[in-house]
Protein backbone atom coordinates (compact mmCIF):
# COMPACT_ATOMS: atom_id res chain seq x y z
CA UNK A 1 0.00 0.00 0.00
CA UNK A 2 1.10 3.44 -0.87
CA UNK A 3 2.32 6.22 1.49
CA UNK A 4 1.81 8.97 -0.09
CA UNK A 5 -0.93 10.40 -1.93
CA UNK A 6 0.12 12.84 -5.01
CA UNK A 7 -1.71 15.84 -5.77
CA UNK A 8 -1.34 17.24 -9.01
CA UNK A 9 -1.16 21.42 -8.35
CA UNK A 10 -2.84 23.71 -10.94
CA UNK A 11 0.63 24.25 -12.45
CA UNK A 12 2.55 20.68 -14.27
CA UNK A 13 4.85 19.38 -12.33
CA UNK A 14 4.12 20.87 -8.38
CA UNK A 15 2.80 18.74 -6.40
CA UNK A 16 0.79 18.38 -3.15
CA UNK A 17 2.07 15.12 -1.44
CA UNK A 18 0.48 13.79 1.72
CA UNK A 19 1.72 11.33 3.90
CA UNK A 20 -0.05 8.77 5.08
CA UNK A 21 -0.12 9.32 9.02
CA UNK A 22 -0.38 6.13 11.73
CA UNK A 23 -1.64 7.60 15.05
CA UNK A 24 -2.76 6.08 18.27
CA UNK A 25 -2.45 7.05 21.70
CA UNK A 26 1.09 7.49 21.78
CA UNK A 27 1.28 9.68 19.01
CA UNK A 28 1.49 9.24 15.09
CA UNK A 29 4.09 7.51 12.89
CA UNK A 30 4.37 8.41 9.02
CA UNK A 31 6.71 8.32 6.39
CA UNK A 32 8.05 11.82 4.88
CA UNK A 33 10.01 10.63 1.95
CA UNK A 34 10.33 7.11 0.09
CA UNK A 35 12.63 7.38 -3.08
CA UNK A 36 10.29 4.30 -4.40
CA UNK A 37 7.17 5.59 -3.85
CA UNK A 38 7.82 9.42 -5.47
CA UNK A 39 9.65 7.30 -8.73
CA UNK A 40 6.72 5.41 -9.31
CA UNK A 41 4.68 8.96 -9.65
CA UNK A 42 6.84 10.08 -11.85
CA UNK A 43 8.91 12.69 -9.00
CA UNK A 44 12.36 10.38 -9.51
CA UNK A 45 14.81 12.86 -7.81
CA UNK A 46 17.82 12.72 -6.38
CA UNK A 47 18.23 14.49 -3.19
CA UNK A 48 21.38 15.29 -1.77
CA UNK A 49 20.22 18.08 0.89
CA UNK A 50 18.23 18.99 3.71
CA UNK A 51 18.21 21.95 4.90
CA UNK A 52 16.20 24.00 8.37
CA UNK A 53 14.99 26.92 9.11
CA UNK A 54 13.05 28.81 12.13
CA UNK A 55 11.30 32.01 11.52
CA UNK A 56 8.56 33.81 13.56
CA UNK A 57 5.12 35.48 12.51
CA UNK A 58 5.57 37.48 10.05
CA UNK A 59 8.75 36.65 8.18
CA UNK A 60 8.90 36.32 4.40
CA UNK A 61 11.64 34.22 3.08
CA UNK A 62 11.69 34.37 -0.72
CA UNK A 63 10.80 34.34 -3.44
CA UNK A 64 14.30 32.79 -4.54
CA UNK A 65 15.49 30.53 -7.25
CA UNK A 66 19.21 29.51 -8.24
CA UNK A 67 20.40 30.56 -12.34
CA UNK A 68 22.59 28.11 -12.86
CA UNK A 69 22.26 25.57 -10.47
CA UNK A 70 18.24 24.89 -10.15
CA UNK A 71 17.31 22.72 -7.82
CA UNK A 72 13.33 20.33 -7.21
CA UNK A 73 12.82 21.15 -3.34
CA UNK A 74 10.36 19.10 -0.91
CA UNK A 75 9.03 21.24 1.41
CA UNK A 76 7.34 20.91 4.50
CA UNK A 77 6.60 22.30 8.14
CA UNK A 78 7.47 20.69 10.92
CA UNK A 79 6.29 23.36 13.43
CA UNK A 80 3.81 25.71 12.80
CA UNK A 81 2.59 26.94 9.97
CA UNK A 82 3.49 28.73 6.69
CA UNK A 83 1.87 29.62 3.46
CA UNK A 84 4.20 27.76 0.66
CA UNK A 85 4.35 29.45 -2.56
CA UNK A 86 6.59 28.35 -6.33
CA UNK A 87 6.42 30.65 -9.10
CA UNK A 88 6.83 28.98 -12.62
CA UNK A 89 9.68 30.59 -14.57
CA UNK A 90 10.12 28.20 -16.98
CA UNK A 91 10.53 29.96 -20.26
CA UNK A 92 8.38 27.02 -22.43
CA UNK A 93 5.99 27.26 -20.15
CA UNK A 94 2.12 27.81 -20.15
CA UNK A 95 2.16 28.97 -16.91
CA UNK A 96 4.97 31.15 -16.77
CA UNK A 97 4.73 34.05 -14.22
CA UNK A 98 1.66 31.35 -12.35
CA UNK A 99 1.94 30.58 -8.68
CA UNK A 100 0.75 27.94 -6.67
CA UNK A 101 0.10 27.99 -2.58
CA UNK A 102 -0.77 25.96 0.04
CA UNK A 103 -0.88 26.11 3.68
CA UNK A 104 1.79 23.86 4.98
CA UNK A 105 1.38 23.15 8.82
CA UNK A 106 2.63 20.47 11.75
CA UNK A 107 -1.04 19.47 12.10
CA UNK A 108 -1.70 18.74 8.19
CA UNK A 109 1.61 17.33 7.52
CA UNK A 110 1.14 18.53 3.71
CA UNK A 111 4.52 18.39 1.77
CA UNK A 112 5.06 20.44 -1.73
CA UNK A 113 7.14 18.99 -4.32
CA UNK A 114 8.47 22.30 -6.48
CA UNK A 115 10.56 21.40 -9.43
CA UNK A 116 13.50 23.03 -11.28
CA UNK A 117 12.32 25.78 -12.95
CA UNK A 118 10.50 27.82 -9.69
CA UNK A 119 11.10 30.77 -7.34
CA UNK A 120 10.43 29.64 -3.67
CA UNK A 121 9.04 31.45 -1.04
CA UNK A 122 6.86 31.44 2.17
CA UNK A 123 5.30 33.33 5.09
CA UNK A 124 4.88 32.43 8.40
CA UNK A 125 1.33 32.69 9.94
CA UNK A 126 1.90 30.96 13.28
CA UNK A 127 3.99 32.59 15.97
CA UNK A 128 6.50 30.15 15.28
CA UNK A 129 7.68 28.00 12.51
CA UNK A 130 10.20 25.11 11.44
CA UNK A 131 10.57 24.80 7.77
CA UNK A 132 12.25 21.42 6.02
CA UNK A 133 13.37 20.86 3.01
CA UNK A 134 14.99 18.55 0.40
CA UNK A 135 17.32 19.41 -2.67
CA UNK A 136 18.57 17.73 -5.20
CA UNK A 137 21.12 20.00 -5.69
CA UNK A 138 23.71 22.10 -3.33
CA UNK A 139 23.27 25.53 -2.11
CA UNK A 140 25.57 27.81 -4.52
CA UNK A 141 25.31 31.31 -3.03
CA UNK A 142 26.89 33.01 -6.03
CA UNK A 143 24.32 31.71 -8.41
CA UNK A 144 21.38 32.95 -6.36
CA UNK A 145 18.22 34.90 -7.84
CA UNK A 146 14.93 36.05 -6.98
CA UNK A 147 12.00 37.94 -7.44
CA UNK A 148 10.28 40.69 -5.68
CA UNK A 149 7.08 38.81 -3.24
CA UNK A 150 4.56 41.07 -3.78
CA UNK A 151 5.14 41.17 -8.04
CA UNK A 152 3.66 37.80 -8.91
CA UNK A 153 0.63 38.43 -8.20
CA UNK A 154 0.11 36.28 -4.92
CA UNK A 155 -2.43 36.51 -2.57
CA UNK A 156 -0.61 36.15 0.71
CA UNK A 157 -2.94 35.61 3.72
CA UNK A 158 -3.43 38.48 6.26
CA UNK A 159 -1.63 38.56 8.89
CA UNK A 160 -1.95 40.59 12.43
CA UNK A 161 2.36 41.83 12.29
CA UNK A 162 4.07 43.89 9.96
CA UNK A 163 6.00 41.50 7.04
CA UNK A 164 9.64 40.62 8.30
CA UNK A 165 12.03 40.28 4.93
CA UNK A 166 15.85 40.24 4.77
CA UNK A 167 17.86 43.17 3.09
CA UNK A 168 18.62 40.74 0.29
CA UNK A 169 15.11 39.75 -0.59
CA UNK A 170 14.03 43.63 -0.43
CA UNK A 171 16.01 43.90 -3.62
CA UNK A 172 14.72 41.38 -5.55
CA UNK A 173 13.07 43.04 -8.93
CA UNK A 174 9.84 42.39 -9.69
CA UNK A 175 8.77 39.18 -11.96
CA UNK A 176 7.85 41.62 -14.94
CA UNK A 177 11.64 43.04 -14.82
CA UNK A 178 13.29 39.78 -14.16
CA UNK A 179 16.09 39.13 -17.49
CA UNK A 180 16.50 35.30 -16.56
CA UNK A 181 13.98 32.19 -17.43
CA UNK A 182 14.77 28.89 -16.99
CA UNK A 183 15.20 26.92 -20.02
CA UNK A 184 14.66 23.65 -18.98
Amino acid sequence: MGQFKFNAADIKGVYVVEPTVFGDERGYFMETYSAEEFKEAGLDYNFVQDNQSSSRKGVLRGLHFQKEHPQAKLVRVISGEVFDVAVDLRANSDTYGKWVGVLLSAENKKQLMIPRGFAHGFLVVSDTAEFVYKCDDVYHPEDEGGIMYDSAGIEWPEIDTELVLSEKDLKHPKLSELDFKFNL
